[in-house]
């Protein structure tokens, strides 16, 4: 197949995308993910599909939907696909769209009027980070806050991690950890924070009220002035001489919890 010079500039830009050099637009890859970045209506810039998937019924149907609605589109060879492709197999359509708006303005206007929100502070992992957002919308949060210095929400492994809900999900991002914490204050919502050393444990925690689950990093958690500056700390039960455990699984106990209470 012979690729224009307008492809191989779609191609350069589709790699500074993938890699952070373009932070106006996001690197969505493989069929399920592009299918929810087109229904939750973000803004289609470009799509780049392989000659394999373009046979297939349901993509074919993707992709018809997506040229309707994005500037570019490119047909490439399966060796130009892997060429960008973020994953060591390659998933046979990419596309690049705008990010879903994450301003202050725009997360409280999707507030909830009882609030179950998750504050992810210094957390680095984009695995672990799309997993907590992925739990997070299965257990009824109704928003996410990532502190400065959190990894990207958007970055292709925090996508495939979070399997769309980083898309639907209100998500506040670069906020300093002062100001969530008084914007919570402000606003009546508890701040509950996870703590190996708490002396009450998750389950004696009142989730029905407004409330603000916050989370450190996964190696060194939460600084002592961090723990301070929320209203209560918690800890999940553990036996054996495990010190700890992964922050997204932490976060899906902690979090099922408050969906069991509030029914």
């Amino acid at each position: 197949m012979n690729i224009s010079s307008r492809d191989n500039s779609l191609l350069r830009h589709a790699r500074a995308v993938r890699d952070g050099k373009a932070n106006e637009l996001i690197f969505v890859e493989g069929l399920r993910l592009c299918e929810e970045a087109l229904r939750s209506g973000l803004k289609i810039e470009a799509v780049i599909f392989s000659e394999r998937i373009a046979k297939k019924e349901r993509a074919a149907t993707l992709i018809r939907e997506l040229e309707e609605v994005a500037a570019k589109s490119a047909l490439v060879s399966e060796r130009l696909l892997a060429s960008i492709s973020y994953t060591k197999t390659p998933q046979g359509i990419i596309l690049l769209s705008s990010r879903p708006a994450t301003t202050e303005g725009e997360f409280a206007r999707r507030q909830a009027r009882t609030p179950l929100l998750v504050i992810l502070h210094g957390i680095n992992n984009p695995v672990n980070l799309g997993a907590i957002l992925r739990t997070a919308e299965a257990a009824g949060v109704t928003g996410a806050v990532t502190t400065v210095g959190t990894t990207d929400s958007f970055s292709p492994k925090a996508l495939r991690g979070a399997m769309g809900a980083a898309f639907r999900l209100p998500i506040w991002t670069d906020v300093d950890y002062s100001h969530a914490i008084d914007w919570c204050r402000k606003r009546s919502i508890q701040t509950i924070c996870a703590d190996v050393r708490a002396t009450r444990t998750y389950t004696e925690i009142d989730w029905r009220r407004p409330t603000a689950l916050i989370l450190g990093a996964e190696s060194k958690g939460l600084s002592e002035e961090e723990i301070a500056a929320t209203q209560e700390a918690t800890r999940i039960p553990m036996k054996g001489s495990t010190e700890s455990l992964n922050v997204a699984v932490a976060a899906g106990i902690l979090l099922y919890e408050a969906f069991r209470q509030r029914g």
